[in-house]
């Protein structure tokens, strides 16, 4: 006989965390506050992007299926913290998230692992403690486009908003055979130059490039097909 206690509890999905109310409405806060700062877009876009590269990582990495569903889920929570401000916003985001995942119902065990990575991703002050964590480190820091741009007058763009919208293309490729994994950018060097792309992501791309030597990669750039290593 079945009784509540023995009656197996559906793993939370990425779907599932995807059409919960309060995580939809916090991100879309969080979004909300950095434009109001001035910042590139946080929202359902880029979430939705760095959840697929950590994906992608992981999957050729050949981790467990629940493993990367978690770290999907990580992804797509990561920056939720932004909705009560910018700094910090990895340990506010890694509470906010403990809070709706413990009420839907996700064991702890599989909790831990996302508060970790979530807290973790920021160059600034995160590390990456988990193939989880750095995967979503590399996805995070490669989602640099101009379609993240939010100011939408040309002649007021700071060298944050000029870099993203200069950047045409930006994919991530990863490459077994050597360890490699490689972000690939097209430029328009008309809104801003290789050397600007630099000197604003210069502590992201070595955050990258910490985050693959976790699992064994080595991390490289390439820009207007121009290899940087």
């Amino acid at each position: 006989m079945i009784t509540p206690e023995t009656t197996p509890i559906k793993p939370v999905t990425l779907k599932d965390v995807k059409a919960n109310h309060k995580v939809k409405t916090l991100i879309d806060g969080a979004n909300e506050l950095l434009r109001a700062m001035g910042y590139t877009e946080h929202g359902h876009r880029h979430v939705g992007i760095v959840s697929g590269i950590t994906k992608h990582i992981m999957e050729n990495l050949h981790m467990p299926e629940r493993e990367i569903e978690l770290g999907q889920i990580a992804a797509y929570m990561h920056d939720i913290g932004n909705v009560i401000n910018r700094q910090d916003h990895p340990i506010s985001g890694a509470n906010i998230a403990f809070t709706i995942l413990n009420e839907m119902g996700m064991p702890p065990e599989e909790i831990a692992p996302i508060l970790g990575a979530i807290g973790n991703h920021e160059e600034l002050v995160g590390t990456p403690i988990s193939v989880m964590s750095a995967a979503l480190i590399v996805g995070d820091k490669s989602d640099v486009h101009r379609s993240r741009v939010q100011n939408p007058i040309l002649e007021t763009f700071d060298i944050h908003d000029r870099v993203n919208y200069a950047v045409e293309r930006s994919r991530v490729e990863m490459f077994p055979d050597t360890k490699t994994i490689r972000l690939e950018l097209v430029i328009d060097t008309q809104f801003a130059s290789v050397m600007e792309y630099f000197e604003i992501f210069l502590s992201r791309m070595l955050m990258c490039k910490k985050a693959c030597a976790l699992f064994g990669y080595r991390f490289s750039l390439q820009a207007n097909g121009t290899l940087l290593e």
